[in-house]
């Protein structure tokens, strides 16, 4: 997972740098190996880093992207996605997931309900929190390979 997220920032660069974002990466060690179809595995992470991006654009804090990785347990492994931004309204941290449903002017609705339904075909799960500090936390896990 981690080379993926390293993979991942790299090909993200020079998006973050025009969009004025700093990318950073807390990676944990020795987590365990994983089963995943990665290029929709780099769809969900592509779409939680442009929407944390989007949702900085009004900010005038530092505009951050924070991507984690973790053991959550034996069995799965937890990556976060966070961002300095406006944070997801309370009413709608749930609806963001709902196909058609969006908060940006010019959304389609999609692209969270297409990524959770990556995300549990994956035997994972996808949630949005916000952050006490500020901004959005979206967070998945996926299943260690057996």
């Amino acid at each position: 997972m981690n080379r993926l997220i390293q993979e991942f920032a790299r090909l993200l660069r020079d998006e973050a740098i025009r969009r004025g974002v700093s990318i950073r990466l807390a990676l944990a060690r020795e987590l365990p190996r994983i089963a995943i179809d990665k290029v929709q595995i780099q769809q969900v992470l592509l779409n939680l880093a442009v929407n944390g991006m989007d949702a900085m654009m009004q900010s005038h804090a530092p505009r951050e992207l924070t991507i984690r990785s973790e053991k959550l347990n034996e069995f799965e492994l937890l990556v976060t996605v966070a961002d300095t931004g406006c944070g997801v309204p309370v009413d709608h941290v749930e609806r963001i997931f709902e196909p058609f449903f969006s908060t940006k002017t010019q959304g389609l609705g999609m692209g969270l309900a297409i990524c959770r339904s990556i995300v549990e075909s994956h035997d994972g799960r996808l949630w949005a929190a916000n952050s006490p500090a500020g901004g959005g936390i979206l967070r998945f896990t996926v299943r260690a390979a057996s």
